[in-house]
């Protein structure tokens, strides 16, 4: 009797081993070759990584109707959690400053979402605020960059910031190892849009940006150099011209529409790349006035929204960024893959991944909306893809001097002081 209790005895210490050094896997855990464990397919884990995330968007000051940013971003964030079944909710802050911004994000932490979207530059003050406060949390920022982040971070050190990023060391001010920003290469899709400009046809060109922020410059030299190899490609440089200016702000208004209507209606100006926030409803005001004169779009896929102020078919095409692509990637990753170390105290500048797949790329042009014809059809902008992911086409993202054509480009300044 007492040899059986003895053997018993042993057995269930084996067991107890057994059991302690057994740990299931967690998105902690994961090996970090994202090989699975024990011969296992990878997938065994994946409903344990995903419950253990809770994904909230916070808009900036619009809502996630806006036909831009909050909208593009909701709609990738919406179609991966549920894809996933990730839990998923989004929030509008109260109101347009970066206090109820926090307010909004720190309302979502509260409720137990740890992995916080938000897209457009005016979060630079909240990842800021927010992100030393919560390094549980993974802050995941679209469109904000080391600029913006260091004009916010440098300004609350109450010092002045000279709008160089080279001149500063951002851990000198804010630990942001939680997160995330991807910004973009606004050059190759701006170039994109001015080569569909020229090859469809028009040669008297306007360019109104915002501010000369970075991005916005960026978006406009882009525009020029394609606009340049286009005509130059044509033969027909010297008869392509680009009148270009900024608002000096990201609104249209009564002085930015009037400055317009000269470009349209005395100028003969035939489409114009608005670029900057709400600017373009001043381009599509006086777009309307005039007979056939047309509008390109930023950021997003922009033709739907200027149709309903503009009129059908008033969208040229438009130089987009593709926000809903880069939330699916990376949510991707960190979420299913574990690899948010790839991305944790990153500022990634999104541009081409593919030559063969324009949709795949974080900067293009859009494939349904673009006003396609024989001299510029979407086999010729694949084309123009291939060529510019196997670098056979190189675009500048100097934001210094106008880049040097053959066309001729008249700068203008600022429309208001």
């Amino acid at each position: 009797m007492k040899k059986i209790i003895a053997l018993l005895m042993v057995l269930a210490m084996v067991i107890a081993a057994v059991a302690c050094t057994s740990t299931p896997a967690t998105p902690d855990n994961t090996p970090a070759n994202n090989e699975p464990a024990n011969n296992e397919p990878a997938n065994n884990n994946e409903g344990a990584a995903t419950a253990a995330y809770k994904v909230a968007m916070v808009t900036d000051y619009g809502d996630i109707t806006d036909e831009s940013f909050n909208q593009a971003t909701y709609e990738g964030c919406k179609e991966f959690c549920e894809a996933n079944n990730v839990e998923f909710t989004y929030k509008k802050p109260s109101g347009d400053s970066t206090a109820e911004r926090v307010s909004a994000v720190e309302a979502a932490i509260d409720e137990g979402y740890n992995v916080i979207i938000m897209p457009g530059f005016a979060f630079a003050g909240t990842v800021v605020e927010v992100a030393p406060k919560y390094p549980d949390t993974k802050f995941v920022a679209l469109d904000v960059s080391l600029g913006d982040l260091l004009e916010a971070a440098v300004t609350a050190a109450g010092q002045q910031y000279d709008y160089n990023p080279d001149n500063w060391n951002l851990a000198d001010f804010v630990n942001l190892s939680n997160t995330y920003c991807a910004v973009y290469q606004e050059e190759l899709c701006g170039y994109m849009a001015g080569v569909a400009a020229v090859k469809l046809g028009y040669k008297h060109l306007g360019f109104l940006g915002g501010m000369a922020v970075p991005a916005v410059i960026r978006y406009g030299y882009g525009f020029v150099q394609g606009a340049n190899a286009a005509a130059v490609e044509l033969g027909i440089a010297d008869q392509v011209t680009v009148e270009y200016v900024y608002g000096n702000q990201f609104f249209g208004d009564a002085d930015i529409t009037a400055y317009m209507d000269t470009w349209y209606q005395t100028k003969g100006v035939e489409v114009v790349f608005a670029c900057g926030g709400g600017i373009y409803t001043s381009a599509v005001e006086a777009a309307k006035k005039v007979e056939g004169s047309k509008v390109i779009g930023v950021d997003v896929d922009q033709a739907a929204i200027i149709a309903g102020l503009g009129g059908e078919g008033m969208t040229v095409t438009s130089a987009m960024k593709g926000l809903a692509a880069t939330v699916k990637a990376t949510l991707t990753d960190v979420i299913l893959n574990n690899n948010w170390a790839n991305y944790a105290g990153q500022v990634a500048n999104l541009g081409l991944v593919s030559g063969d797949d324009p949709t795949a790329n974080f900067v293009q042009i859009p494939m349904e909306s673009t006003q396609w014809a024989d001299t510029f059809t979407q086999d010729d902008y694949k084309a123009l893809v291939a060529k510019m992911f196997a670098g056979e086409i190189t675009v500048s993202n100097a934001i210094g001097d106008m880049p040097a054509t053959e066309i001729t480009v008249n700068a203008y300044g600022n429309i208001k002081g």
